[in-house]
């Protein structure tokens, strides 16, 4: 791992060495990565061994280690709208159910319920909300009432490929640890990463595309829609990466004019936002990416 990717981490393990851990944290980035870095957080904090901590050998790391395969259900209905992280029940982890495209509302009520519990020992509660671009508003308001406040020596971890999704007065009460992107960062399942290099690839044809053309495009994301949010979610990160990619070109070829990327950047990030808080189309949210993807190629 390289120096910048683990600077975040590095962050993380010194607050807990340090004992000076907030009790709100935003984990931002593509990829596993954040998500990991949040679970060995979270054990961190309960660990009542030695440093490096988690340390594997105490107690409560073999809690939090143990296997938990229960399937999360956001109604509560056919499974629990949050499980624990192994079997320790000071570490509550919340994601969107299966059939959901979103976390719940529930969810975030029935951790705040939870919390109002007293705790199991006298050491610290996390909660990790992964799949936290995925908060309606009505649930990011929720849990800005917990951000607000926080239980005693608890901490809670937001995890989420992009934070523009999130409310700003929920990022503001966050610390914020944001994961690194490389460059051509593919995701870990293969047939995402199918799927990421296939955006990039027909991307590169972006320029020359007629509107017939990227209508066509975003009609792939007709259907059901949590598939097809998903699949949009999918494309905006291929096209961020991209346009990434355009922006180091154009600076490092000693070009001008990267204003039309930037413009590009703000879209795609207000498309986040529309497909997130406001349950926008997933095709309109494509054709208006698309459309400002080409705009920015001149």
């Amino acid at each position: 791992m390289s120096d910048a990717a683990a600077e975040p981490n590095v962050l993380l393990r010194r607050a807990v060495e340090r004992d000076r851990v907030h009790s709100a944290y935003l984990l931002s980035g593509p990829g596993a990565a954040p998500r990991e870095a949040a679970l060995a957080f979270a054990r961190a904090l309960v660990c009542s061994g030695d440093a490096p901590r988690p340390c594997e050998a105490c107690r409560d790391c073999r809690r939090s280690s143990a296997p938990n395969e229960i399937a999360i259900d956001g109604a509560g209905k056919s499974g629990p709208p949050y499980r624990q992280i192994g079997d320790h029940p000071d570490l509550l982890w919340v994601e969107r159910g299966r059939a959901d495209t979103r976390v719940r509302i529930a969810q975030i009520r029935a951790v705040q319920g939870a919390l109002r519990l007293q705790a199991s020992g006298a050491g610290r509660r996390a909660v990790v909300i992964a799949d936290a671009e995925w908060l309606n508003q009505e649930a990011q308001n929720a849990l800005l009432r917990l951000l607000e406040e926080p239980p005693p020596r608890t901490t809670l971890v937001l995890v989420a490929a992009s934070s523009a999704g999130l409310l700003a007065t929920v990022r503001s009460r966050c610390q914020r640890v944001p994961f690194p992107v490389s460059r051509a960062r593919l995701p870990e399942d293969p047939d995402a990463a199918d799927a990421f290099r296939a955006h990039l690839e027909r991307l590169a044809g972006i320029r020359s595309a007629g509107a017939p053309e990227l209508l066509d495009w975003a009609e792939a994301f007709r259907g059901p829609r949590g598939p097809a949010a998903d699949g949009v979610a999918a494309f905006l990160d291929a096209a961020s990466s991209w346009l990434r990619d355009r922006v180091v070109e154009s600076i490092g070829g000693g070009g001008a004019e990267v204003g039309p990327w930037l413009d590009a950047f703000r879209v795609l990030s207000s498309c986040r936002k529309a497909l997130v808080q406001r349950n926008a189309n997933p095709q309109m949210v494509a054709e208006r990416a698309l459309f400002a993807l080409r705009e920015a190629t001149g």
